[in-house]
């Protein structure tokens, strides 16, 4: 749980300090992109699932 809260402030650190610098955000900012990396890590787990 405390990595969720770790990732998650660190997250909201880096977007907001590119916001701040009107920079782009170093992740997809489309759909697509978002759901492309949320799938792979479903993979991963689906994988490793089946693995043990």
């Amino acid at each position: 749980m405390k990595e969720i809260f770790m990732s998650s402030g660190v997250g909201f650190a880096v977007g907001a300090l590119c916001t701040f610098l009107r920079l782009p955000i170093p992740a997809p900012n489309v759909l697509s992109g978002v759901l492309t990396i949320v799938f792979m890590y479903f993979g991963y787990l689906t994988i490793k699932w089946f693995i043990q």
